[in-house]
Formats: structure tokens, C-alpha cells, sequence
């Protein structure tokens, strides 16, 4: 198993002749991700409080992938969300693993993901009600300017087969988000099994997994959206992007009441209909064109885009 990497890694502190020994950093990234898992568990509870008795009666609790978060599009649509319906809304931001599990749980009205598969899985559970597309990015790989693998301008599984031949060092998530889910199923496609020599996981979200590529003059896979609002595009250029071919598509899931009594299902139900309403799409297709030019995420509603 590829090692964890604790948060801050890449820096050297001040006062420290060296780094601990690796088990001491596994240790405590194993203690921070148990911690994290317990406050987000407790957060969901106080943010649900008695949900289920209506959609006014409580906050509507979204659960939402970091990519939303880290690019600020939540903080467009949320508010917009409030304002239209006169419902509260709460997010909490985890990797698409984390949401779906929270999802089937039954500890959050509704989710937002990008990992098909998992999502899927999701619905033959008999938990979800309506699954539906909400908007898309692209997946796109990053690395240093030395390009030390020489793989710029190639398409994606032959660019990871050069990177595990020649060893070329490589941070990923590893949090079974949408974007660690999609690696892992190139790495399989490429014929590579990672090695803990040259592979690293961080355990964190996006934005903070470049930050580690980039001091560590790593290759890493992201979605184009956070990488465009990491500050990361000077150390970390994109030496592969295949456009449409690397398609990172999202989706809006109901829960219903079978998710269990603390699910406000009605909630859920209001903020999936918003979502994929004109009023959001145009949001969505908006966001990111005036800092970037160009929309960090194409809305699903091709009549709005």
C-alpha cells in the first residue's frame, strides 16, 4: 500500500534536523482521518437535527464533493438555492466515497458526486430515489516542467505506463473520491501497479493533493476545474489532456425515506429540482468566466450553456 502523506508534508519545520520516521506519519494520518470521520459524522447530526418532517422543518444536508467546494462554485449556489426557495441548506464537502457512504447511510438529504460507478451502487440499494446530471468537467494530468517522464501531449494510459517504467514520482488522492476512483482504473488500464517507492497517497482533497504534487515535483490526476483555481498551473502544467475523451460528469442523487427517519426527503427532493433548473444551470455555466474565462463546469442543460 502506497504511504500516506501527512497534512503539510514537503515542508521542513523549523527546530527539525529530520522528518519522523514514515510508521509515526502513517500512524498519525490514520488518527487524523479517524478524527476527521467523527467530526464530519457529529456535524451531519447537528445539521440535520430532526429532519424528515418537511422541507422547512430543518436544513436541507448536502453532501458534496471537494472539487465544489475548493473551486467556490458552492458558495454561488447555495445562497441562490436559499434565496429561490426560502430553504436552508447545509454541505458538507467530502470525497465521492465518503458522500455516497454518508448518502446510504441515511445521513444527508441528498448528494452530489462524479464517481459513476459508485453511484450506481448507490441506487440498487434501494435507499436513492431520482439520479440525475447536474454538470461536467474534464480529468486532465499535471505534472512538473522537467516533465521527467517526457509524456507531454500523450493520451492518458500510455502517459501512466511511462510514468510507472521510469518511476517518476506520482501523489494521488487516495480517498476513494471520483477522481481516485478514475485513476485507479487507468492505472489498471495501463497495466501498472503503483509502487510505494514512487507512488504517494495524501488522503486529502484535490486542491490540497496539487499542493503536494507541486513541492514535491510530482505527477498527479485532477479535475480541470481545481486545478485552474489551485495556483498551481506555473509548477504543475498540464502535460495531458484528452478534452472530451476524460469526461468527469456529476450527478444530483435523492434519498428517499427508506435511508433511514433522519432523512429529509422532501429537502432533498427541492434542492435536486433546483439543481437541475434553469435558474442553477445558468449559474453553473457563468461560474468561473469572468476570473478564467471560460466555465469551470458545463452545465448538463445544453439549452443554458
Amino acid at each position: 500500500m502506497a504511504p500516506r502523506i501527512p497534512r503539510g508534508a514537503g515542508r521542513r519545520r523549523r527546530g527539525s534536523a529530520r522528518d519522523p520516521p514514515l510508521e509515526e506519519m502513517l500512524a498519525l494520518r490514520v488518527t487524523v482521518r479517524a478524527l476527521v470521520t467523527t467530526a464530519i459524522a457529529a456535524a451531519v447530526l447537528l445539521l440535520g437535527g430532526c429532519a424528515g418532517g418537511g422541507a422547512g422543518s430543518a436544513p436541507v444536508v448536502f453532501a458534496v464533493t471537494t472539487s465544489t467546494q475548493d473551486t467556490g462554485l458552492l458558495d454561488a449556489l447555495i445562497p441562490a438555492f436559499e434565496e429561490d426557495t426560502g430553504i436552508s441548506a447545509r454541505s458538507v464537502a467530502v470525497g465521492s466515497g465518503q458522500a455516497l457512504a454518508m448518502a446510504r447511510r441515511g445521513e444527508v438529504d441528498v448528494v452530489l458526486a462524479h464517481s459513476p460507478a459508485a453511484e450506481r451502487r448507490l441506487m440498487e440499494s434501494g435507499v436513492a430515489g431520482r439520479r440525475r446530471p447536474v454538470m461536467h468537467n474534464r480529468f486532465v494530468l499535471v505534472g512538473p516542467v522537467r516533465d521527467p517522464a517526457g509524456i507531454r501531449g500523450m493520451r492518458l494510459v500510455p502517459a501512466l505506463r511511462e510514468i510507472g517504467e521510469r518511476a517518476a514520482p506520482f501523489v494521488s488522492r487516495g480517498d476513494d473520491s471520483g477522481t481516485h476512483v478514475f485513476e485507479r482504473s487507468a492505472w489498471r488500464r495501463a497495466g501498472v501497479e503503483p509502487a510505494a517507492r514512487w507512488y504517494q497517497e495524501t488522503g486529502q482533497g484535490q486542491s490540497a493533493t496539487l499542493q503536494v504534487a507541486a513541492e514535491r515535483g510530482a505527477y498527479a490526476i485532477t479535475d480541470d476545474a481545481t486545478y485552474l483555481t489551485a495556483g498551481v498551473a506555473r509548477a504543475l502544467p498540464v502535460v495531458v489532456d484528452e478534452g472530451k475523451g476524460l469526461t468527469n460528469p456529476y450527478h444530483v442523487i435523492e434519498l428517499t425515506d427508506e435511508a433511514g427517519g433522519r432523512v429529509n426527503a422532501e429537502g432533498g427532493r427541492e434542492l435536486a429540482d433546483w439543481l437541475v433548473s434553469s435558474r442553477a444551470q445558468r449559474i453553473i455555466a457563468d461560474y468561473g468566466r469572468a476570473e478564467h474565462g471560460r466555465s469551470l463546469f458545463e452545465p448538463a442543460r445544453a439549452d443554458v450553456g
